[in-house]
């Protein structure tokens, strides 16, 4: 309804508290400037309920539009998702853009996103968003009366956007169908190899990716803003026991998280409700610390991850007083708790440790000679083994170089092996 600049929007922002409680008005702030807004003027209140009509009481209402005129606004943005309805009313009273919770996410992810997949995803986000507000801008057509050159278009141009909004959203779904089965591809091969697989999961800005970069010396974006990432990446890493594993980045979380996000970005958390582990990154210095904790375990219930076994990396600890990189463990001697700082380095060997300590190198080298009638053997290497080196000796035999787990030597029984 209203055509948007590209940067520089002067932003009116309104946080009401409820009985239930209601989010953080500062995580507000934090979205409104990683979406490239300027916040220019804060309207608090609490209500029992919201106003069907407007959301905001008649009084509020007024030091809305007060605040809009008075700050040359260009938009408000409501820390809390608002119906179809209240958005197109406020809208008609105050004369400027308003933009609920739900829709300030989506338009940062839409900044955000830099892959084909994650564009895509992004699109079917704003696209299931929008069918539940399309109805808002042909309403003026549905008012029309009956009678010569009067009848149905508004009818009938809904009913046109709605039906070419559903196909995009189709060949959309299609299209990440496709990635999805991709990535499942390569689940299957690293599980073949069986190299396990680990995902930084954590609150949006949370340091996930500088801790990324941390332990495998990649080079990844990361920034001190909501959702810096949510292409996710990953990188093979080298455990200082010479065991790898496979370290995924993922998109950060947020207090309701969209349902219309958690759908479109199925094949991106599949990375995390399919892992070997969980480093749960927390912001140690937060206030809300213990708050944020429980979100991002609900949110991971929410997604089928909740029973992956989870280690929790107190990030940040160079912003805290007295607090040195330790390990915490259980009464059984197994880590549970890691504090370190991704962005000085402090403690970073810690977290190598236990995932050293976790995944354990179990895998051996063998040399192995197959004659020419143990193909059957040669063929089930491939699948459990890492084949090194394959050539004839000077006797005619298969020689291969392979490095095995230690499970899978029974395999070797009827072999000629000898160690490396």
């Amino acid at each position: 309804m209203f055509d948007r600049p590209d940067s520089g929007e002067r932003a009116v922002l309104v946080h009401l508290s409820f009985h239930h409680g209601q989010e953080d008005l500062l995580e507000l702030k934090e979205l409104a400037k990683s979406a490239g807004t300027d916040p220019v003027y804060v309207v608090t209140g609490s209500r029992k309920r919201p106003d069907p009509k407007y959301y905001v009481g008649t009084g509020k209402l007024e030091e809305l539009k007060e605040a809009v005129h008075s700050h040359e606004a260009d938009v408000v943005l409501f820390n809390h998702p608002l119906a179809p309805s209240q958005e197109r009313n406020l809208e008609g009273y105050l004369g400027v853009r308003v933009v609920d919770r739900n829709g300030l996410i989506l338009d940062i992810f839409a900044q955000r996103a830099q892959s084909f997949e994650g564009k895509l995803q992004v699109e079917l986000a704003q696209l299931k968003h929008l069918s539940t507000r399309l109805v808002r801008g042909w309403t003026h057509l549905e008012r029309q009366k009956g009678g010569i050159g009067l009848r149905g278009p508004g009818e009938t141009q809904l009913e046109t956007d709605r039906r070419l909004l559903g196909l995009r959203i189709k060949q959309i779904q299609q299209r990440l169908d496709k990635v999805e089965k991709q990535r499942h591809q390569g689940r299957s091969k690293r599980k073949k190899a069986e190299i396990p697989s680990v995902s930084l999961v954590g609150y949006t800005n949370a340091g996930k990716s500088t801790l990324f970069n941390a332990l495998t010396g990649a080079d990844i974006y990361a920034a001190d803003q909501l959702f810096a990432t949510l292409d996710p990446t990953l990188r093979s890493c080298q455990l200082p026991n010479s065991s790898e594993i496979v370290l995924a980045d993922t998109v950060g979380f947020i207090r309701h998280l969209p349902h219309e996000l958690v759908a479109a970005f199925k094949s991106t958390l599949q990375e995390a409700s399919e892992a070997d582990l969980l480093l749960h990154v927390i912001d140690s210095h937060s206030d809300e610390r213990e708050e944020i904790i429980t979100q991002v375990n609900q949110v991971l219930a929410d997604i089928n991850a909740d029973k992956i076994r989870q280690i929790e990396v107190y990030n940040k600890i160079d912003l805290l007083d007295g607090i040195a990189p330790h390990i915490d463990r259980d009464e059984h001697g197994n880590p549970v708790r890691v504090w370190l700082s991704a962005e000085s380095g402090e403690g970073v060997e810690l977290l190598s440790q236990v995932l050293a300590e976790l995944f354990s190198v179990t895998k051996v080298q063998k040399r192995c000679y197959l004659r020419p009638d143990q193909g059957n053997i040669r063929a089930k290497l491939f699948t459990c083994a890492k084949i090194i080196d394959e050539h004839i000796d000077d006797f005619g035999a298969n020689a291969l170089l392979i490095e095995i787990d230690v499970r899978h030597l029974g395999l070797l029984k009827d072999v000629q092996t000898s160690d490396v």
